[in-house]
């Protein structure tokens, strides 16, 4: 795999989080309630852990799994590699990946998903024999820019695969500008203690 060369130049692959914006069928639509004080304003968030680009701790699908923490900083910081599936549609299989995650701790899917309009639940998402590639390889954290890193409806299978193996996931990321390659990563969640998963704050830089 290709070294990462120092530079300055970053990019922030967050969506924004803003009222009303569109979620996975189920989940809680953002609200804020700002309270003027005359000297200064609060507002009040109403979020899900899954809001918008956010992070999956192995919680969120494994009973004893560990909460998002304590999900390791060493996995969600440092080079990882861009791979561009939008020319697949459907499920990503082994051979759409090929050799491209040889040796990445951590890979981020570019789908080509578009946040431009109603939820689309034809998404393009990794099958389970994919999960198995990354788990395999040893990928530590694995993104998305697609909703979420299973089919629409799936059975948890892919999330059981890897989140049952300490893989991080990263959903919903805005990949729509950045091109196949290697990057350094650095993905904060919120430290929410005991819980699921969290909004965060994904940053690449080349």
């Amino acid at each position: 795999m290709e070294r990462l060369k120092r530079s300055t130049d970053f990019i922030d692959v967050t969506r924004e989080i803003v009222p009303g914006m569109t979620v996975y069928p189920g989940d809680t639509v953002p609200g804020f309630d700002r309270k003027d004080f005359g000297q200064y304003q609060i507002t009040d968030l109403l979020l899900s852990t899954h809001s918008g680009t956010h992070i999956d701790a192995p919680a969120h699908y494994i009973q004893s799994g560990a909460t998002i923490e304590k999900v390791p900083l060493e996995a969600l910081i440092g080079e990882c590699v861009v791979i561009d599936v939008s020319d697949v549609n459907g499920e990503i299989c082994p051979e759409d990946v090929g050799d491209r995650a040889a040796g990445a701790a951590r890979v981020l899917l570019r789908t080509g998903y578009r946040d431009d309009g109603p939820f689309d639940p034809h998404y393009t998402s990794p099958g389970p024999t994919s999960a198995r590639l990354f788990t395999r390889l040893g990928v530590r954290c694995l993104g998305t820019d697609a909703p979420s890193i299973e089919k629409f409806g799936g059975s948890g299978e892919v999330h059981r695969e890897l989140l049952g193996r300490g893989v991080a996931i990263i959903e919903f990321l805005d990949l729509d500008d950045v091109p196949e390659g290697v990057y350094l990563m650095i993905a904060l969640p919120l430290r929410l203690g005991g819980l699921d998963g969290s909004p965060a704050r994904v940053i690449l830089c080349r």
